[in-house]
């Protein structure tokens, strides 16, 4: 997944800048919102749950925030009911974009979304025609400085991790969507604190890109999906190298 990773890394970078303008906290609260009313509002019962109130208070999200948001969810407050929906489709070079949203009104975000397709010279493929090359489960990126591989191998898999991988400047562990929670838990117990850790979509195989700007064109459809505010998660099987990816970051 060396090539998800490198993209993370654009998508970790453009997430900073989304949190200077406000819209990670709102994306976060819809998120919450949603998984407390699947599985309830308490977080030792409710793993998914969990770990957005980790990802929450890692960009210093209020607690206030956070426990507000909650109990929307919950229906202890009163609050939007909001849905999530996904797109499917393609970028130049053929790389193919899975579109997550969370919406308090369908027909709105699919008429945006579809207009932001058609200005990136695009439109939504069948459903199932790009997600049927990925595949739903856990990824967890630990900072490599400092931390033994080997001991890092021995917790993460013993706690149920599928593989780890180092990539030089970090650990990059893949887990099943059961096993998940468990993992990110080992992790915490050893005082090993995560750069990221999410349940997203992740590619079987991914799609070459070697040419910049064919890149820049992707990452330029990517950023314009990820600034509407019902866009949750972007997903993305292209694969550049790291020439590739410091140029585009420089966008």
């Amino acid at each position: 997944m060396s090539g998800h990773s490198k993209w993370a890394k654009i998508k970790h970078a453009k997430g900073a800048a989304d949190a200077k303008k406000g819209k990670i906290f709102s994306r976060l609260a819809k998120e919450l919102m949603v998984l407390a009313k699947q599985g309830g509002g308490d977080p030792t019962m409710n793993a998914a749950l969990r770990n957005v109130i980790q990802k929450a208070k890692a960009v210093n999200m209020p607690n206030d925030n956070i426990d507000r948001a909650i109990k929307k969810g919950t229906g202890e407050v009163g609050g939007a009911v909001y849905e999530e929906v996904s797109y499917e489709g393609y970028a130049g070079g053929g790389v193919g974009l899975i579109v997550k949203a969370l919406t308090d009104n369908k027909n709105r975000a699919a008429a945006e979304i579809r207009n932001i397709f058609k200005k990136n010279n695009s439109d939504f493929a069948a459903l199932g025609a790009v997600s049927r090359g990925f595949e739903r489960k856990g990824q967890i990126v630990v900072e490599a400085a400092g931390q033994s591989e080997d001991k890092i191998m021995e917790i993460v898999l013993n706690a149920g991790a599928d593989d780890m991988v180092n990539e030089g400047e970090s650990f990059v562990i893949s887990a099943s969507v059961q096993t998940f929670a468990d993992v990110c838990d080992a992790l915490q117990k050893a005082g090993i604190q995560p750069i990221s850790a999410e349940i997203g979509l992740f590619p079987l195989t991914t799609v070459p890109v070697k040419d910049v700007s064919v890149a820049k064109a992707v990452n330029k459809f990517v950023a314009a999906l990820e600034d509407y505010e019902d866009v949750q998660n972007v997903y993305v099987n292209m694969e550049i190298d790291d020439s590739i990816a410091s140029q585009v970051e420089e966008e």
